[in-house]
């Protein structure tokens, strides 16, 4: 028995038909790579207590699998940054010598049109540069500067940031917030000329640039650690994934499914009718009430009805889930987000027993920022993968910084991602060149707003 929905057409984009069916693929593939960042507003912790001093410490790292990658099967808790001085290689501290040049880096998000995807993204980068220039001494005292481009509604605009970006001879590389309008015009009109660097890859040219750099992964390779997880940690054998069928959602479903089964599942597989509400077919389709486990990956709607269907068929098996489910429409519906676990890979603000979490919760503090800036998921991610761009720079030296030496060293950059995964690994996947990361950490919710880590950072299968 299936249950297969129709494809969405033109005419299902909010946007109607100017943008298409590639926005819209655009749009619901957000959804998959907000697995690796969603956390309810409001989950954010601003205690710092048992945090470390952002001026010093070592980089300890807690270990629960040994060794020190998170290969499959391994379960590093913490990336262990403890310290971001060190992790920049800041060379000086104190305020970076407005006298001296700066060092121009791109800028390019989504932002000021109406499916804005994180405009809190530039929230992190200007934070970031703000810490570097006022704490960590710049860059060989240079101070930093964002050379900016908004895309806001069209494809169009993407073309016009990429020119901008091109041909401004000061900016050597270019860092991307949360893009999904106007990415492809943008990987296309910069043409591998000067390096780009992701938090995330959101749109569908972004994994597939030679010049790009995502240090966060994207929906598809961060999906496949739930099989890792299920088999590994759950101890499962038999394991039910069901989704709603929609594009960017399958795409990274099917990772999933795949993953399982190279883990050595059994695996029931159901994607079921977008439009639909009553989901026990499905999960009775899927062998949901034998299975050892059950993995979604659905947007909040789907959350609230999957969630319903379970409670009908009074199933208690262990529910893996991405991240869509931690919403507050989903939380509204059903008293609380579904005490389910949960893959994300990043860390949360309110996982303190993460090292990152504990420095930048100081960090807020110090720089009397409002408590957005814990609670936005997009500015804590953007905010770290600025700090990664600072460290190339740092290595460079300010006088060194061409396109090429850039390039170099984000091929080489191994980890640990502050805020991210353990280790890296970008140019791993010769189907998508830019792709850095293929790990997943995950966390039980255990109500009231308290998310517990559950078997660390796990690897998608070989």
């Amino acid at each position: 028995m299936k249950f297969r929905g129709r494809r969405l057409s033109v005419q299902d984009n909010v946007e109607g038909k100017r943008f298409g069916v590639p926005r819209l693929r655009l749009a619901l593939a957000l959804f998959a790579a907000l697995l690796m960042l969603v956390v309810a507003a409001g989950c954010g912790d601003d205690d710092d207590s048992g945090g470390s001093s952002s001026s010093g410490g070592g980089s300890a790292q807690t270990d629960t699998g040994g060794g020190d990658a998170a290969s499959s099967g391994e379960q590093t808790v913490s990336a262990g940054v403890d310290d971001y001085a060190k992790y920049v290689g800041a060379k000086s501290s104190g305020a970076a010598d407005s006298s001296k040049t700066p060092i121009t880096i791109g800028w390019v998000n989504q932002e000021g049109g109406p499916t804005d995807v994180g405009p809190g993204s530039t929230k992190g980068a200007d934070l970031a540069v703000k810490y570097l220039n006022e704490k960590l001494g710049g860059i060989d005292g240079h101070p930093v500067k964002l050379f900016k481009c908004f895309i806001s509604t069209s494809e169009e605009q993407g073309q016009t940031c990429g020119q901008k970006m091109a041909n401004n001879k000061d900016v050597k590389a270019i860092a991307v917030g949360a893009v999904a309008i106007g990415d492809q015009s943008l990987v296309a009109t910069v043409d591998g000329q000067k390096p780009m660097v992701y938090s995330v890859a959101i749109g569908a040219a972004d994994p597939k640039n030679k010049n790009g750099y995502a240090l966060f992964g994207d929906g598809i390779r961060v999906s496949g650690p739930f099989g890792t997880y299920a088999a590994d940690v759950v101890k499962a054998k038999t394991a039910s994934v069901v989704w709603p069928e929609l594009p960017g959602i399958n795409e990274s479903s099917q990772a999933i499914v795949d993953g399982a089964k190279k883990k050595g599942l059994t695996v029931k597989s159901v994607a079921w009718n977008p439009n639909a509400t009553d989901l026990v077919g499905p999960l009775t389709a899927a062998g949901a009430q034998t299975s050892d486990v059950i993995i979604t990956n659905t947007d909040p709607k789907g959350c609230v009805n999957l969630y319903k269907a379970l409670q009908s068929l009074k199933i208690d098996t262990q529910v893996v889930s991405e991240p869509l489910c931690i919403n507050e429409q989903v939380a509204k519906a059903v008293g609380d987000f579904p005490q389910w676990t949960y893959g994300i890979a990043s860390t949360l603000a309110s996982d303190m027993a993460d090292p990152t979490a504990q420095i930048y919760a100081k960090l807020v503090k110090e720089m009397g920022v409002p408590a957005q800036y814990s609670q936005d998921v997009w500015i804590p991610t953007t905010f770290h993968e600025m700090l990664t761009v600072f460290q190339f720079l740092n290595k460079i030296g300010a006088d060194n910084v061409t396109e090429q030496s850039f390039a170099e060293q984000a091929k080489a950059f191994k980890g640990p991602q502050a805020w991210g995964a353990p280790t890296i690994e970008c140019g791993k996947y010769p189907e998508a060149p830019a792709i850095c990361n293929d790990q997943t950490k995950f966390y039980k919710y255990e109500g009231k707003g308290k998310f517990t880590p559950a078997g660390g950072w796990q690897r998608s299968p070989e």
